[in-house]
C-alpha cells in the first residue's frame, strides 16, 4: 500500500501540471486582458504599454506559465489587484465559509441518502420506493438557483423565519462563541439545504442501484437460507459489496461540492470561495482564478487518491502491490 500512494502522488504531479497548463491557456484565448477593466478610455498608448509592462502580460503566455509554476511551488500565488492582497491570502479569508457549507452538505447527502437508497432498494417497487426514486429526480433535476430563490421567497421574504443573506447578523451585540456559532448555522440553513439537495438525490440513486445489483447475487441468498437477520444480511453482507461506487462519489463529490457552491453562496450572498469566484470572472482578475482552481484540481486528484485507498479498507479482497 505504501508503494501504491508514493506512485499514486507521483503520477498526480503531472497530471496536474497538465490540468493547469490547460486552465492557463483557456485564460489566455478569453477576450480581453487583466489589464483591460484597468484602462481609462483617456490612457495614451504608452501608458497604457506601461501598465501593461507592469503587470507582466508583455511576454508570451507560456513563458508566464512557467513563471507562475516556479512562483507556485515556493508558495506564491500571485497577487490579487481587486482585494490588494497575495491571492493565498484571500483565499484563506474565503474559504472557511465554503468549507462549512461543503461539510455540512455532504454530511446531509450521506446521513439521508444512503439509508434511503438502502430502503429503497430493500423496499423494491412499494410505496416508499416510489417516493424516494420521484424525490431523487426531483432533487437531480431542479436547477440549484431555482431551489434557492424558492426557499428564500417562502421562508426569508413570506415567513422571515430564515435570514435572507450573508453569513452572520450584523446586529448581534453578544460576544459569547456559543452564540456566534448558532448565528453562522442559522445562516447556513437554507444553503446547506439547497446544496445538500443534488447531492443527496445522487447518493440516493447511486446507492439504491449498487444495493440492487448486489442483493441479487447467490451469497445474499447463502446468508438468508442460513437463518441470518434480515438487517445483518442487509448491512453487513449487501452494503458492504455495494459501498464501492459510493465510495467512488464520496471522493470526488467534495471538490464538486466546491465547484457548486458558486451559485448557492451567490445567490445567498455568502462571502465564500463561490461569491469572489464569480466576481474574479467578471473582473478578468486572472491570478486568483488560477489559485482557486489549483486548490480545487488538488482537492479532486486527493479525493481519487483518497476513494482508491478506501476501496482497499472496504473490501479486504482489493490489495495494492
Amino acid at each position: 500500500m505504501k508503494n501504491y500512494i508514493i506512485r499514486r502522488i507521483l503520477q498526480m504531479i503531472p497530471v496536474f501540471l497538465g490540468i493547469l497548463f490547460i486552465l492557463f491557456f483557456i485564460l489566455e484565448q478569453a477576450p480581453g486582458t487583466p489589464a483591460s477593466n484597468m484602462m481609462n478610455p483617456k490612457m495614451t498608448p504608452e501608458q497604457k504599454a506601461e501598465l501593461t509592462q507592469k503587470l507582466g502580460l508583455e511576454t508570451p503566455w507560456y513563458e508566464r506559465f512557467v513563471n507562475w509554476v516556479a512562483e507556485a511551488l515556493h508558495g506564491n500565488l500571485g497577487y490579487s489587484i481587486n482585494h490588494k492582497k497575495p491571492v493565498t491570502e484571500v483565499i484563506s479569508d474565503y474559504v472557511k465559509p465554503t468549507l462549512l457549507l461543503a461539510l455540512i452538505s455532504l454530511i446531509i447527502a450521506v446521513l439521508i441518502g444512503v439509508p434511503a437508497g438502502i430502503i429503497s432498494a430493500t423496499k423494491q417497487y412499494t410505496a416508499i420506493d416510489n417516493v424516494f426514486t420521484v424525490i431523487s429526480l426531483i432533487g437531480v433535476s431542479i436547477p440549484s438557483f431555482f431551489f434557492g430563490l424558492l426557499l428564500l421567497k417562502a421562508f426569508a421574504v413570506d415567513i422571515q423565519f430564515f435570514p435572507l443573506f450573508g453569513l452572520k447578523d450584523p446586529l448581534l451585540m453578544s460576544t459569547s462563541p456559543v452564540d456566534k456559532a448558532l448565528d453562522v448555522a442559522w445562516h447556513l440553513v437554507l444553503p446547506s439545504i439547497v446544496l445538500g439537495l443534488g447531492s443527496t438525490a445522487t447518493f440516493m440513486r447511486y446507492t439504491r442501484s449498487s444495493m440492487l445489483e448486489v442483493i441479487r447475487q447467490d451469497y445474499i441468498r447463502t446468508a438468508r437460507a442460513k437463518g441470518l437477520r434480515e438487517k445483518t444480511v442487509i448491512y453487513r453482507h449487501a452494503f458492504r459489496n455495494a459501498i464501492i461506487p459510493i465510495i467512488t462519489l464520496f471522493g470526488f463529490w467534495i471538490p464538486s461540492l466546491l465547484s457548486g457552491a458558486v451559485v448557492t453562496e451567490t445567490i445567498f450572498a455568502l462571502p465564500g470561495l463561490g461569491k469572489i469566484s464569480v466576481e474574479a470572472s467578471f473582473t478578468r482578475n486572472y491570478p486568483l482564478i488560477l489559485g482557486i482552481n489549483a486548490m480545487l484540481s488538488i482537492l479532486t486528484l486527493i479525493g481519487a487518491l483518497v476513494a482508491d485507498i478506501l476501496y482497499a479498507v472496504a473490501d479486504p479482497r482489493i490489495r495494492y502491490d
